[in-house]
């Protein structure tokens, strides 16, 4: 696709925003009715006689959205706007011309920047005119009048000198449609944000592995202070962190935090100033998704939030798998509220595992060492503490049939003197056959993540001269982590990163390898004005960048 001088993929995405024009949309319009808005855009969006602003008025999107859209707005057409006042825009639009959470829920990859292989995309037709510049989820981030989707389509056809593509208005009109019983139900509701207090927390870091804590919101307005402390369940290691957030429409948690310990030289080191990006359930009493950075926002936490409760709450079992015919193995249960005065009876793994003794107990943690029989049934099942089920805790599996290495697929990027490098981290998940007796089908049981030091780390590179090595693309470390080369070669290169078992052999006695496929590729630029750009990404979460 040829675009205009000065006109880079950022401002690609720019235009899936408001745009100006007639709107002939015969669904009736969501009235604006923030002063500030109308003042800002009501020079090219007029109002009608029901205080709907043309396109704004049939418009729907996420917190992100509505900042992509004032961007757009900021840089191409000069509108003025202090911080504060993009900041109290989209708080508004996005509140009162956002998405209902089940709306929201589908699309969260996208704002939570994961690696994800989309499947919703029904053709190739549909999939060209959508996702060939961006995430498919980006135009479903949206819901529109058919009007609206027709004047987006068209505006893509003159600008890009595309055709129109009747078959995608259609598809999007169908699919996101501005009127939905979803989002009827939630504007209706009265949605109070207040997720004052204290929080569970279970996280998980890419290469690290579980964490397990707790996070303490400190008001219950619609912008609040964090600080969350965490527990690594893998060696005993500590993080606490500080962030400021703010949520919009009740669900849409957004934010910065950073480690209180000063952030270190590596690019993954934990304390690193994060996004934060959650979704919180319409009843408030869990969150979950993605604390961020990066370069390409290649780092983060998998979070899960969930509230307390005054009865026992399992949080966590470790290890998440356990072997047939395994005798004496201590299992830990973390949680919160925990009884000091358990018996084997207060336990329940399921049949074959029994509770042999409780070696020690406290109100965050259990230990209890049990035997499992050899003929227990695979598979994962839930674990229970008098009464609380951590749902699909643990697997039972007879040996390891296959282990993945994720991301399965992946991309890092050389740096140069203005950009940094784009890393990845991968890990090897190990997998049981399930109970159809047959490799890499739908009912294969994962049993968890396995030791990276466990594996020899190697690459191989698609196209290169024979006899020479990989390091003009990069290096694996022993822990299973892609550092790019420092000098770019200006070109991209496919990859396989591949991990080979120690010790772990499959049932006919080889070791078990498996492969990540890796593009190398250079530096992704932006248009002029990136700087900006980039500072304008706080309006959604503490204000302006210092």
């Amino acid at each position: 696709m040829n675009l205009p001088e000065g006109f880079g993929l950022s401002t690609c995405l720019l235009f899936s925003g408001i745009l100006w024009g007639q709107s002939s949309a015969p669904e009736a319009g969501i009235p604006v009715t923030d002063p500030l808005v109308v003042a800002k855009c009501g020079s090219c969006h007029a109002s009608d006689q029901y205080g709907n602003m043309q396109r704004i008025s049939w418009e729907r999107t996420t917190p992100e959205g509505w900042q992509e859209a004032l961007k757009r707005m900021v840089l191409v057409n000069g509108v003025s706007l202090t911080p504060a006042e993009a900041r109290a825009i989209v708080k508004y639009l996005s509140t009162s011309h956002g998405l209902a959470p089940e709306e929201a829920k589908p699309v969260m990859y996208d704002v939570e920047r994961r690696i994800y292989q989309e499947t919703s995309i029904p053709n190739d037709n549909v999939g060209h005119a959508c996702a060939r510049c961006h995430s498919f989820a980006r135009a479903l981030s949206w819901r529109r009048s058919l009007d609206d989707w027709k004047q987006l389509a068209e505006m893509h056809a003159t600008r890009y000198k595309l055709p129109l593509n009747e078959e995608a208005i259609a598809f999007l009109a169908k699919a996101a449609p501005l009127h939905t019983p979803e989002w009827d139900a939630w504007s209706a509701r009265e949605r109070t944000p207040n997720l004052a207090g204290r929080w569970l927390v279970t996280a998980s870091i890419q290469g690290r592995g579980m964490y397990y804590g707790e996070l303490r919101v400190d008001s219950a307005g619609d912008e609040f202070n964090t600080d969350v402390h965490l527990t690594s369940v893998q060696d005993g290691s500590k993080i606490v962190r500080f962030g400021r957030s703010a949520i919009y429409g009740a669900y849409a948690w957004r934010g910065r935090s950073q480690g209180g310990q000063a952030a270190g030289s590596a690019p993954d080191d934990p304390n690193n100033i994060a996004r934060e990006v959650l979704w919180v359930s319409p009843d408030q009493s869990t969150a979950e998704g993605r604390w961020f950075w990066g370069q390409y926002q290649e780092f983060g936490f998998d979070v899960k939030l969930r509230r307390p409760s005054a009865d026992p709450t399992l949080i966590t079992v470790d290890p998440r798998s356990l072997k047939t015919g395994s005798q004496n193995v201590r299992v830990r249960l973390i949680g919160d509220r925990i009884p000091v005065d358990l018996t084997p009876a207060d336990f329940n793994f399921g049949p074959g595992v029994t509770v042999k003794r409780i070696v020690s107990a406290t109100p965050a943690e259990v230990m209890a060492e049990v035997d499992v029989a050899p003929d227990a049934s695979l598979g994962r099942r839930d674990v229970a503490l008098r009464g609380s089920v951590a749902p699909g805790a643990l697997a039972i599996y007879d040996r390891v049939d296959y282990i993945k290495v994720t991301p399965e697929s992946a991309l890092a990027a050389f740096g140069d003197q203005t950009h940094a490098r784009g890393y990845r981290q991968f890990e090897v998940i190990a997998y049981q056959r399930g109970a159809d007796n047959k490799l890499h089908t739908a009912d294969d049981v994962e049993l968890g993540r396995v030791d990276p030091n466990d594996f020899t780390w190697s690459m191989e590179v698609f196209y290169k001269a024979p006899g020479s090595d990989t390091a003009f693309v990069g290096s694996v470390s022993p822990t299973g982590f892609f550092a790019p080369a420092v000098d770019s070669p200006n070109n991209n290169f496919d990859v396989w990163v591949i991990a080979t078992a120690k010790v772990e052999k499959d049932k006919n006695g080889r070791p078990l390898v498996g492969k990540a496929y890796m593009v190398v590729t250079v530096p992704m630029y932006t248009l002029n004005g990136r700087r900006y750009v980039r500072d304008l990404d706080r309006w959604i979460d503490d204000g302006p960048a210092q």
